[in-house]
This record gives C-alpha cells, structure tokens and sequence, in this order.
C-alpha cells in the first residue's frame, strides 16, 4: 500500500503552492490513473514519489514504511519511466540497457539477466543492435520502458508513456502495463487520454490546482456524475446561443465541442436540439444518465486539458 498523507510542495515561497495537503491510498497490484490539467500537480506528485524531490509537508509511506527508509533498503524497487526519452542515442539498444543496469548497481550475472528480461518484456530482441538515435516513435517509447525494468521494480511510475506512437505500438505498450500489474506490482500512470485510463485502470484521481477533486474506484468516480445530460456538437456553440444558455442554465459546462449538465430534465431536450438546428449546429452524440471519464474530468476541472 502507497499512501500520501497531508503531502504539501510549493516551488517559491510567492508562488501558488503546486501540491496543497493531497492524501491518496494506492493498494499493491493496482494500475492507478492519475490525471489532470497541465500544471495541476501530477509531475511534481510523480517527482515526489520518485524521490527527485522531498515533501515540504505530510509524508508518503510504502507498506507502512516512510519513502526514504523504504527506498534506502531496496533502491531499485521504485523506477520512473519519464515522458521525455531517457536513452543515449548514439549507444546501442543493449548498450542502453546494459549502461542503465550498471547505474543502479547491478553487474555480472544480475546485470545480464535482468537487461535479458527487460529486452525481452518490451520485445526488442530484434533491434538490440541498433543505435537508439535510429529507432521509430513506437520502438523509443519501448526502450523508455524497458530501461525503467532493468532493476525489476516492484512500483513503475509511468509519465505519459504513450505520446506520439501509432496505434499498434500504443496497443503494445497498454498490454505490457497491463503484464506487469497481472504479475502483482504496482503501477501508477499519468495520461492525456482519457480512453487509455478508463481501458487500464481500476482507480483514479483527478487533481487540479495541487489538489485532488476526487480518487477512487473509475465505477464510482463516473457513477457520480452520472446524473445529467451531455450533447457532443458538431462544432463549438455560437456566442450569442453559448451566452443564452449559460444565463438559463446556471450549472452548464462548456468546454469544445462538448456541452453538459450536471442535472437535467429530460423533457426540455427536444427544445434545446430545436435550437440547435436553428443556429446550424448539429449533434454527434447524446449522453444521458452515464458518465465517461473524460465528461467527469471537464465536469470537475471547468475547462479541457490545459497547454
């Protein structure tokens, strides 16, 4: 169990803080989906568990144990695979991994076995000899991941893992979290789409402003906001038809193409599309009664994700 309790971080003493008493329980074996707009707090969360930097305020503890005495005994046990490539690329695949397995103090039979296993697991056996600088989009992102399993870690903090491959290596890497949670560790994974989070993970939490608005089960964060009336549109509403609804309807929420209400009574539907087709604007989707993550996530956070 990973638990953060009262966690507080602030980068200057004039700036807003970017972690504000955050508490979060993550159970072992579980794919935990941390999310939210840019500059909400996750990679200073992230950098916080990775040991990169130390808590102003609260404490994180792994198994009832505080982080620096956790990690102090097993160093290798936590590993951050990071958005940003994090290879040499004039070395070799194998070169890269051999090189990162020397950093955390692996040598001999260790080192070779378990750069063997993470060459294997990302199956990049075939471009072993290949000069890192030489791979393609989807073969980089799994030399990210291979190279954070070189010191078969039990936690992988996972940063956007998935940014600027094509869909088959996408597919790949999702299966190979999942592989490495089904053999019992833990792995705790921060994205911009909202579709991989809700295929991979059992929990979430959404943060914004260093806080988190909400954490738990992905059926019970979805299922509460499930109450109300979501219109995906064809193209954003005209001004003069965003700024009526807005005064009719106090808790609307635009953010795009996408239109929602919280709460909302069905019979009034027909009159709000009638209006709609007046001002040309056409609807691609109708969600009633159910929520998906992304319709959560611009419900609590006001706006889509931030640049």
């Amino acid at each position: 169990m990973i638990r953060l309790a009262h966690l507080c971080y602030r980068y200057r003493p004039t700036t807003p803080p970017a972690l504000d008493d955050v508490g979060l329980e993550i159970g072992r074996g579980r794919i935990f989906g941390l999310l939210g707009p840019n500059g909400a707090g996750k990679t200073t969360l992230i950098s916080l568990l990775a040991g990169l930097l130390a808590p102003q305020g609260g404490e994180i503890t792994i198994a009832g144990t505080p982080l620096p005495q956790w990690r102090a005994a097993q160093p290798r046990a936590m590993a951050l695979v990071p958005q940003d490539h994090a290879f040499y690329p004039s070395l070799t695949v194998r070169e890269n991994l051999a090189f990162f397995a020397g950093v955390q103090g692996l040598a001999g039979h260790a080192r070779r076995r378990n750069q063997d296993e993470a060459l294997a697991f990302a199956q990049l056996e075939a471009v072993a000899g290949r000069r890192a600088g030489e791979l393609s989009g989807g073969l980089r992102r799994r030399l990210n991941l291979a190279i954070g399993l070189t010191g078969a870690p039990d936690i992988l903090l996972l940063d956007e893992p998935t940014v600027g491959v094509d869909p088959q290596s996408r597919h790949f890497l999702l299966e190979a979290v999942r592989r490495f949670a089904a053999a019992g560790h833990t792995v705790i994974y921060t994205s911009h789409y909202m579709e991989e989070v809700e295929a991979l993970c059992a929990e979430v939490a959404i943060m914004d402003h260093g806080k988190v608005l909400v954490a738990g089960a992905l059926a019970e964060v979805t299922r509460s906001a499930a109450a109300g009336l979501g219109l995906t549109l064809t193209r954003p509403l005209p001004e003069a038809l965003a700024a009526a609804w807005r005064e009719r309807f106090a808790t609307l929420t635009l953010a795009g193409n996408l239109v929602r209400w919280p709460e909302f009574a069905l019979d009034e539907l027909g009159a709000l599309l009638a209006e709609l087709a007046a001002a040309g604007v056409g609807v691609e989707r109708v969600d009633y009664g159910a929520a998906n993550l992304e319709q959560v996530f611009m419900r609590l956070t006001h706006h889509s994700l931030r640049d």
